[in-house]
């Protein structure tokens, strides 16, 4: 199976950059997609990047448009999350994920790292 493991958060200020990573093991043609979705306490799921392994493509949702950026590594082992501007609003764990299919829902995500915490002051 899929394994996914996320770094690169942290505490910060407002108006402060991080990049998240996401190394990936045991991916195989069937996952196509992969993508950063984050949890705020008391909110439910959120999409916020995602990336088309096969051809570059990305999407972002639109309160992230114009401040984070996904990016995959040259070896496609590794994705990456460029924050940038970031707001207190922010604060989430950022999960990875990784999928087949299409970007949205979710649920086309079966394999998911477990997090890694960014907090916005």
């Amino acid at each position: 199976d899929v394994q996914l493991v996320e770094s690169g958060g942290g505490s910060v200020q407002a108006g402060y950059s991080l990049r998240l990573s996401c190394a990936a093991s045991g991916l195989t043609a069937s996952n196509t997609y992969m993508a950063w979705f984050r949890q705020a306490p008391g909110r439910e799921r959120e999409g916020v990047s995602c990336i088309d392994l096969r051809y570059g493509y990305t999407s972002y949702a639109d309160s992230m448009k114009g401040r984070f950026t996904i990016s995959l590594g040259n070896s496609k082992t590794t994705v990456y999350l460029q924050m940038n501007s970031l707001k207190p609003e922010d604060t989430a764990m950022y999960y990875c994920a990784a999928g087949e299919v299409r970007c949205a829902p979710s649920s086309f995500f079966k394999s998911w790292g477990q997090g890694t915490q960014v907090t916005v002051s």
